[in-house]
């Protein structure tokens, strides 16, 4: 089995797959490391697939998602070792976890298909399963519309853990596409800049020591009482925006935060949200959450 650092993708939507690919790859790139597509065939309890073997799936029920991978695989950067997997799993959710598994996997991407209808659920089931769980740093890109290349990249900064992994991705794409990374910070009019300003030089440094060449790098501190717009309107001016998930109280705003999800519903550019690899739930981790929330009555 390999050594080298993996970039796990989750493919699964057609329409989003070569983009997706090809963040990845700028990611795998600056690694010096490897893809690993991934794509999973559902064998709930109650599927007509549960008498067979998964090796009998994989080899005679897999067409659309073997047809997908072999779409991806062949989207994939040329400078980078890609290879593909197809999962037999009950869940989609459980088959890209067992995926991203090995220790070899240093992060996993996969796709954000736009808001979500229930009040419960930030970017769909699965995703947010794997926002919780995944033991490695996560990406969800929201693909935009469609560029002939990437100029510029938006790094919004507000502090915390999940930087780092934003930091990364970003300096990745510019890496690859000759591009400058403008690290931002937004604050309340007549704000204090200190804290702002210890941010600012956090996502240098992220971007700095991050693996693969160095990348222009510009910031700036804007001051508005109004994030969200301040930050939608910015957005228009940049190809690429990277968030790191925010960490709030409560799951949903810790990990993913309603700025980075709004912004991202207001703008068309494209938009990747990073969660780093130490906010992972495990098992006990969770059963602990659970326990806690029920002696407070949340």
């Amino acid at each position: 089995m390999t050594t080298d650092p993996e970039v796990v993708v989750a493919v699964g939507n057609p329409d989003h797959v070569e983009q997706l690919v090809r963040t990845a790859g700028d990611l795998a790139r600056a690694r010096n490391g490897r893809i690993r597509l991934v794509s999973v065939v559902v064998k709930s309890h109650d599927s007509p697939f549960e008498v067979f073997s998964d090796e009998t799936i994989r080899r005679e029920y897999s067409g659309d998602q073997q047809a997908l991978l072999d779409r991806a695989t062949a989207t994939a950067p040329s400078d980078v070792p890609v290879e593909a997997e197809l999962v037999v799993a009950k869940s989609v959710a459980a088959g890209v976890l067992d995926a991203v598994a090995a220790p070899s996997v240093e992060a996993l991407f996969v796709g954000w298909h736009g808001p979500s209808r229930r009040s419960e659920v930030v970017l769909g089931t699965s995703v947010d399963r794997l926002l919780r769980r995944a033991p490695c740093d996560v990406y969800v890109e929201r693909i935009g519309r469609t560029a002939d290349g990437v100029d510029r990249v938006l790094l919004p900064v507000a502090g915390g853990p999940h930087v780092r992994p934003a930091a990364r991705a970003a300096a990745a794409i510019a890496a690859s596409n000759d591009a400058t990374v403008t690290a931002v910070s937004v604050i309340p009019s007549g704000a204090d800049r200190e804290e702002p300003s210890r941010w600012l030089a956090e996502a240098v440094e992220a971007l700095s020591t991050a693996p693969g060449p160095e990348v222009s790098i510009e910031t700036g501190v804007r001051e508005s009482d109004h994030v969200e717009d301040t930050l939608v309107e910015t957005a228009a001016d940049y190809d690429i925006v990277v968030f790191g998930a925010t960490r709030q109280s409560g799951f949903r705003k810790r990990l993913v935060g309603s700025v980075p999800r709004r912004v991202a519903d207001r703008t068309d550019r494209t938009v990747l949200l990073a969660r780093a690899a130490d906010a992972a739930e495990g098992p006990l981790r969770s059963l602990i959450g659970r326990l806690e929330s029920r002696r407070r009555g949340v």
